[in-house]
């Protein structure tokens, strides 16, 4: 699995002109998930995005994690966050897994997730979505599960 995670102050989603997810300060989470993937990965993302230190503590360093601060999480399903560029110019997304395992592990991420405390505010699984985010910092970190 993929994660590119953004730091906002604050993040919303919509679908056919409807807000279907929204918070303030936090984290705004776009998801890929691969071909390879497995509940586990969904797990050690959960948990990684969660206590991620990309926080400012008083000092003004990248110190805190959103356990510490608080905060809400957007999470949004991107298969494109697979799209293999190295050939040609179009990209291709054979890495990406196909719907019904990406929206399976897509759930189990967003469960982890309330499981450690966080429910998230999502956008919906295989929708043409519209992210809108005021990005902190900018704070953008990606991380793999592998």
């Amino acid at each position: 699995m993929r994660a590119v995670i953004q730091r906002v102050k604050w993040g919303r989603v919509r679908v056919d002109g409807e807000i279907t997810g929204e918070i303030g300060s936090g984290l705004v989470i776009l998801l890929g998930v691969s071909v390879d993937d497995n509940e586990e990965n969904a797990r050690y993302l959960a948990d990684k995005c969660i206590n991620l230190r990309i926080f400012n503590d008083s000092e003004g360093k990248m110190n805190l994690s959103l356990l510490d601060v608080g905060g809400g999480i957007l999470s949004i399903s991107q298969f494109t966050l697979y799209g293999d560029t190295r050939k040609g110019r179009r990209p291709s997304f054979v890495g990406a897994a196909g719907p019904e395992k990406g929206q399976e592990l897509y759930e189990k991420f967003n469960q982890y997730l309330s499981d450690l405390g966080f429910t998230p505010k999502t956008g919906i699984f295989g929708a043409m979505m519209d992210v809108e985010l005021l990005n902190d910092g900018p704070v953008t970190i990606i991380v793999d599960s592998k």
